[in-house]
């Protein structure tokens, strides 16, 4: 996105804090009604009249239902990758930043209720940006996993398959405790997700550590 003007076309960073709090504004009610209803069975009408915008002003943002949509996936994205960049930072220990990057998601899908429910329609709606939403996550966790199997701290493996495979874990955890009961994973259960990764990525001793 640019950082021009309101009126400057669909999708345009606004310019002033009036027109920010107003996309902000249709991106929650997009992240509402989208994740409740169901993004076909969500009209422009619905949207705006759940911002409490006129519709016309809808089009200063987005050319339809289907860009809100699209924007509403990459600002989920960011702030779910933001949010854990920041929890994270100054950790050295991986397994301190697994623990603390899975509470983290964890709490930020309890913020975001609805988070589940709308990167899951994205399949339908928009395939390519449903793969662009879990490559961008999955980039970002390779890197990671990737740095500390050199620094020794894990098992040498291929960082992208353990990312996915982690992510994987933590997904499926989320939607048993976040998506269906509304709460965080119970302590019990985080223990034994971390005893799970320490016994899978901790380095083997000896000389074959890392294999």
């Amino acid at each position: 996105m640019s950082g021009e003007g309101e009126g400057s076309g669909p999708g345009r960073r606004p310019a002033t804090e009036r027109g920010r709090a107003t996309k902000r504004a249709l991106l929650e009610a997009g992240e509402k009604l989208f994740g409740r209803v169901g993004y076909h069975e969500t009209s422009v009408a619905d949207l705006t009249r759940e911002a409490d915008v006129g519709h016309g002003t809808f089009y200063l943002y987005f050319e339809g239902k289907k860009e809100l949509f699209r924007d509403l996936i990459r600002h989920l994205s960011h702030e779910l990758r933001s949010t854990i960049a920041r929890a994270v930072e100054g950790i050295e220990d991986r397994f301190e930043v697994e623990r603390v990057g899975f509470e983290t998601f964890f709490r930020f899908a309890l913020e975001h209720r609805d988070l589940y429910t709308v990167v899951h329609q994205a399949g339908a709606v928009d395939p390519e940006l449903s793969r662009w939403y879990y490559r961008r996550l999955g980039e970002g966790y390779t890197e990671g996993l990737a740095e500390a199997a050199r620094e020794g701290q894990i098992r040498d493996l291929d960082p992208e398959t353990m990312a996915y495979c982690l992510a994987g874990m933590g997904h499926m955890m989320g939607m048993r405790w976040v998506l269906w009961e509304g709460e965080a994973p119970p302590a019990s259960w985080m223990e034994d997700f971390m005893e799970l990764l320490r016994h899978g990525l901790a380095p083997s001793p000896g000389p074959e550590a890392g294999r």
